[in-house]
């Protein structure tokens, strides 16, 4: 059995998710310590239960240490199976989006396909909104071989979440690598602007802020879609996306007291910063992209805007579990170059 510190490099609920996704992608028994052991809350939370007792389901795992609080679990799965028209509730606004990072992976390898109904943040703090999931994450998972569908039915926001999302995926037999080493030419931007139980204005304002903003720096006008829905609490935000060779995200999440042009420009700022990095990739899908490519076969190549923290522990996780090594080219905190020879994980 690995033992996998959950304390080193980011030390956050990353080093969770993507361990046990591996481990039940794999068949790999692990065991992680001293998990979050630096945060202000250490230990399990409640939204981490959630996505191990759904992968414990998936692969008819054995676990042991699953309760709140708790700074060390054992995970030991057996075959993936797979789940039909199941419904996961996460709970208040916990994030759909860090539940799927857990997911997806093992999805990928299950014995059929799978259809799941999740409830929870759709677009809450310190997670990816649920639009860059099915933008940018999806469109790149899509040239890996692995297709899926993401239908958000409606938006969750903090306090009270109640978010809902439909997931269907397609199974593998085989990752295939991804070169993603140049943008190339912006051929369109993209965005969604979206808000609940407020007035259509604000996502009107974040998406002309963003478009200004944008504008000013020489881009191209995007093509921003305003959505408003009936969410169970106020809430906002926007992503927008630009489509080349590559794909690249920016987004930003409303908040009480944040004026709407300040929710837009942040994500046209978080997009112009990524692109004028040279990168193929933003910083962000840097970092999800890594225990794909330790899946996938053969050599697979990317640049991204900027090598964070996240990525560098996430790199360090998925070559314990996976035995495969990463060369990263470039100082944390910059941008640089990340390759590996995967796996060739079959199912």
């Amino acid at each position: 059995m690995k033992v996998i510190d959950g304390s080193f490099g980011e030390g956050g609920g990353q080093i969770l998710r993507t361990s046990v996704a591996l481990s039940a992608v794999t068949g790999e028994p692990i065991k992680i310590v001293k998990i979050r052991e630096n945060r202000p809350n250490p230990g399990l939370r409640p939204q981490h239960l959630t996505g191990i007792k759904v992968l414990a389901d998936l692969t008819r795992a054995k676990v042991s240490g699953l309760r709140v609080g708790s700074r060390e679990v054992e995970f030991s799965p057996n075959r993936i199976g797979f789940l039909d028209d199941v419904k996961i509730d996460i709970g208040t606004a916990g994030s759909i989006s860090l539940l799927m990072q857990s997911l997806l992976p093992a999805l990928a390898f299950s014995e059929e396909p799978c259809s799941l109904k999740l409830i929870g943040g759709t677009d809450v703090k310190w997670s990816p909104p649920i639009d860059y999931m099915r933008e940018v994450l999806l469109r790149l998972l899509m040239e890996m071989g692995f297709n899926f569908k993401i239908d958000i039915k409606r938006r969750g926001y903090y306090p009270k979440g109640g978010g809902i999302v439909y997931l269907r995926t397609n199974p593998v037999e085989e990752l295939k690598e991804i070169k993603k080493e140049k943008f190339g030419t912006l051929k369109r931007i993209e965005g969604r602007s979206h808000c609940g139980r407020l007035p259509r204005h604000v996502a009107e304002r974040q998406a002309n802020s963003a478009r200004d903003l944008l504008s000013e720096r020489g881009y191209p006008d995007p093509e921003i879609e305003i959505e408003v829905s009936d969410s169970l609490c106020p809430g906002s935000g926007i992503t927008i996306w630009g489509i080349g060779e590559s794909i690249i995200g920016g987004d930003s999440i409303g908040e009480r007291g944040k004026r709407a042009e300040i929710v837009g420009k942040e994500a046209a700022k978080k997009f112009v910063s990524a692109m004028e990095s040279g990168a193929a990739l933003d910083e962000h899908m840097g970092d999800n992209l890594i225990p794909w490519m330790g899946l996938a076969r053969g050599k697979s190549r990317i640049t991204v805007s900027r090598i964070t923290k996240h990525t560098l522990t996430n790199i360090k996780v998925t070559e314990e579990i996976l035995g495969v090594e990463f060369k990263v080219v470039g100082k944390e905190g910059d941008a640089g170059t990340i390759e590996v020879k995967g796996m060739g994980f079959k199912a």
